[in-house]
């Protein structure tokens, strides 16, 4: 029971943690995927005009819902190339809700349910 309890502390709802008045899209590499509960969590290296490179991390759905909709852990491996459609965190971070992931050949992979069904 005291082990729920924690993890309920860490599952936090879309609106605790991102503004769906913000929607950010970005095209880069994938750099690391964590595959856990309470919901999945990866990485993408983005270049900037500059030559600069911004880390983005990006939150996606539970392991288990995105296993249930066919999408496994190997659908986002290091590497790829993707553009990650989503909502920024409210903290202004380079953190945010991915909703969708865009290969370059056109496959979408859906990493988390739209912001009303959190």
């Amino acid at each position: 029971m005291l082990l729920s309890g924690v993890q309920l502390a860490a599952h936090h709802s879309f609106a605790a943690e991102f503004d769906d008045t913000k929607p950010v899209k970005v095209t880069g590499t994938i750099t690391k995927v964590e595959w856990q509960n309470p919901h999945i969590w990866f990485y993408v290296d983005v270049k900037n005009a500059d030559g600069s490179v911004t880390n983005w991390a990006f939150s996606g759905g539970a392991p288990g819902q995105l296993m249930r909709r066919g999408i496994t852990k190997d659908a986002l491996k290091i590497g790829a190339e993707v553009i990650v459609e989503g909502f920024r965190a409210k903290d202004a971070s380079n953190n945010g809700f991915g909703q969708k992931v865009t290969f370059p050949d056109g496959r979408n992979v859906f990493t988390a349910p739209p912001p009303s069904q959190q």
